[in-house]
């Protein structure tokens, strides 16, 4: 098949583009490099550097013959998005419908999307969190999810496209971003393998549902066979909170850090994690990477960028 990822220099974007391309499909990677980093980026796919909010999509688009896109360029700060919601609606809402429209305009079959099993469903009323539990996300990043999910609906409804939506845990892994303000386990990791200081927001006992991202991979490329619409969570249905992040990648990257607490971050949840049962039958996917090894994958990773 012939593949659009945006976002795919990126941490979960690169490592979809890797396995597309490991299964013979033909990738073409969007990314404006803002985050996302070139080396990133196999070989064999076709690279493009762009912001897909951009009118530049519409020769992407027009020269691609696409039989898919896997979205994932999104603004991905749930704190970036409470300070600037204008911002963020921009890039996560009107960036993503102006995609589906291309999907629509260029007879694209399949829209792939990574949405939110943590920030939609906001303060959960139950544990773990089905597909079905009521969506009332905290922040405007959760909204924008929500809102882009209405949307795919709506052109599937609509336009036939066959869509998508993962609903994703806290996903962490090799290749996270450990510069900006998402992603604990890749802050907490370069923080300490790099004689820093790491800081637990609050008093730590926030939790959330940490998945792999090899596992994420799997899920979306079973999610490639799919037909129709669909809304399906990825966790592990665990609950951990920070301070067990925080300690054991002490101990995993022997830093012997002092744990130090500063104030709660705005817009955060207390409590989230998610149930994959749906996932387990549609597309016959379970987390497969527990946490201490997806953490000491993760400090392997994060160890040789000091080499």
């Amino acid at each position: 098949m012939n593949i659009l990822v945006t976002g795919g220099a990126g941490f979960i974007g690169s490592h979809i583009a890797d396995a597309l391309i490991a299964q013979g499909h033909q990738v073409t990677i969007v990314d404006n490099l803002s985050t996302g980093r070139i080396e990133n980026i196999p070989k064999a796919a076709e690279f493009v550097e762009l912001d897909f909010c951009t009118e530049g999509m519409e020769r992407i688009f027009a020269n691609g013959d696409f039989d898919a896109v896997y979205h994932l360029a999104a603004q991905i700060d749930v704190r970036i998005s409470v300070r600037d919601p204008l911002a963020d609606l921009q890039v996560n809402i009107a960036g993503s419908v102006k995609l589906l429209d291309m999907c629509r305009k260029y007879n694209v079959n399949k829209f792939i999307f990574s949405s939110t099993g943590g920030a939609i469903y906001g303060e959960q009323e139950m544990f773990p969190a089905p597909e079905s539990h009521p969506a009332n996300p905290l922040s405007p990043y959760g909204i924008a999810k929500l809102s882009v999910e209405k949307y795919i609906f709506f052109f599937h409804n609509e336009y036939g496209l066959d869509t998508v939506a993962l609903r994703y845990g806290n996903v962490y892994g090799p290749r996270q971003n450990p510069l900006g303000e998402a992603g604990v386990v890749a802050i907490f990791c370069h923080k300490m393998l790099y004689g820093e200081q790491p800081f637990v927001n609050g008093d730590g006992l926030q939790t959330r549902d940490y998945v792999y991202v090899g596992d994420i991979v799997r899920a979306n490329l079973n999610a490639l066979e799919l037909n129709g619409h669909h809304v399906i969570n990825l966790g592990t249905g665990r609950e951990t909170d920070v301070i067990t992040i925080f300690d054991t990648l002490n101990r995993l990257t022997g830093a012997g850090c002092k744990r130090l607490h500063q104030a709660e971050a705005a817009g955060e949840q207390r409590r989230s994690v998610i149930d994959s049962t749906l996932a387990g039958k549609i597309l016959n996917w379970r987390p497969e990477v527990d946490l201490e090894q997806g953490l000491s994958k993760t400090v392997e990773f994060f160890k040789k960028q000091l080499r």
